[in-house]
């Protein structure tokens, strides 16, 4: 079936005001903004649901920050508020901290920090402007666990979790996004390398992967199967322990 990009579009903007009416009634969308497209698409999908005036953009730069540019040209096009708040500060007061405590850090803690302390700037000012925070994440990164969990992963309502890569643009050109935000390549923030780079497979066919099931690639499907599994936890609701009805026997 071929995918509608602007029925989906419209069917996410009734969604988000729908989900708004009865989580959030006159409250505002709050997202942090990177400049790419799910971050672009999603800004772009409330103010169409909500308004501009309802639309929140939090930038975070870690110092400075190469393309912080795109994401100041995101909210000037959208015409929607922002505000900056530089995480440098709090980053290298933490890390020195946990490498104060433990003498070394792996690089899974130096990757995975900066995310969990912009998700903590989004929620800090969400809570200041009577917002919702939006999750940004699209199913093609959920899919083989490639966002930060209690970061990037975390949100009060999430438009793009069932859209693959390929679709999520698709719905930023039926909103008529400029291609500098549904283009831009993904990178990780950290050595410069694409998410593909990182991944060792292109999108386009992690995408047809998990659409159709069809992946030329033997070792590649065997990458991103062996993704998928190890890193399905993250969509999980945390497990908790199953209290025995015998033990209420005693009371």
């Amino acid at each position: 079936m071929e995918f509608n990009a602007t029925q989906v579009r419209d069917e996410i903007v009734a969604w988000i005001r729908d989900w708004f009416a009865e989580n959030g009634p006159g409250c505002n969308a709050v997202l942090g903004v990177s400049g790419g497209k799910d971050s672009s698409v999603t800004a772009a999908l409330c103010v169409r649901a909500l308004g501009a005036e309802r639309v929140v953009g939090v930038l975070m730069p870690n110092g400075e920050q190469q393309d912080i540019q795109v994401s100041r040209d995101l909210v000037k096009h959208l015409n929607i508020r922002s505000v900056e708040v530089n995480i440098r500060a709090a980053y290298e007061g933490m890390m020195g901290e946990v490498r104060a405590a433990l003498g070394e850090v792996t690089p899974q803690t130096v990757q995975n920090l900066p995310p969990r302390l912009r998700m903590a700037a989004v929620y800090a000012v969400s809570q200041s402007v009577n917002g919702r925070v939006a999750n940004t994440c699209n199913l093609s990164e959920d899919y083989v666990g490639y966002s930060t969990r209690y970061g990037d992963s975390v949100g009060d309502f999430s438009p793009l979790s069932r859209l693959t890569v390929q679709e999520v643009k698709a719905v930023g050109r039926a909103l008529g996004l400029p291609d500098e935000f549904v283009e831009k390549p993904p990178i990780d923030g950290l050595c410069g390398k694409t998410d593909e780079d990182n991944l060792g497979f292109t999108y386009a066919v992690l995408d047809r992967y998990i659409r159709t099931g069809e992946c030329a690639d033997e070792a590649i499907r065997a990458r991103i199967d062996r993704l998928h599994r190890i890193n399905r936890f993250k969509l999980e609701l945390m497990p908790v322990y199953p209290l025995p009805e015998a033990l209420f026997s005693r009371y």
